[in-house]
């Protein structure tokens, strides 16, 4: 039919009433709804509030969760809705105990990195920390002080977080 324009671009399949049914390989089909209608299109990309699923038949966009602006897959948010704050891929209402809350980025920030970096190598000299803070007789650092490790190592025994800066355990 006529008036349909470019609402039929990417199209094999068109109709006026619902504009595109099915796409060109590679492209996304985006269902739009308006009221009870919906209406077909074919987009390389889908729009924000969207990720494209690749199915064998045909690929289609699908909407993000409630609380999502913008996601990876159903399962992983990139970036959340007002008053909510992304942590590993989920959109929370306040950021869990052990993270720091960016109100700018809303994100949850992982604090215990840091922290376990510092305590689980306390045999490590470094020229920050030599010096300074309490010693044992040797003049060693004392490992395992209270103030040195507030938060204890993973339950899990034996999964400690890889250190990040230039020093390495001692082999």
């Amino acid at each position: 039919g006529t008036g349909l324009g470019g609402n039929c671009t990417g199209c094999v399949i068109c109709s006026e009433e619902n504009g595109c049914s099915t796409c060109q390989q590679r492209l996304f089909l985006f269902i739009r709804r308006e009221g009870i209608r919906q209406y077909g299109k074919c987009v390389h990309d889908c729009p924000l509030g969207f990720f494209g699923i690749r199915g064998q038949e045909v690929n289609r966009c699908k909407k993000c969760g409630a609380t999502c602006e913008s996601c990876f897959s159903q399962d992983f948010c990139i970036r959340c809705k007002r008053r909510f704050y992304l942590y590993k891929g989920k959109c929370l209402p306040s950021c869990p105990p052990g993270t720091l809350t960016h109100q700018n980025t809303q994100e949850c920030q992982e604090t215990r990195k840091l922290t376990w970096q510092k305590a689980t190598w306390p045999w490590e000299p470094s020229t920050t920390e030599a010096g300074h803070g309490p010693s044992n007789r040797r003049g060693l650092p004392t490992p395992c002080l209270p103030e040195q490790q507030p938060h204890s190592p993973p339950a899990s025994g034996g999964s400690f977080p890889i250190p990040t800066s230039r020093e390495a355990p001692p082999h």
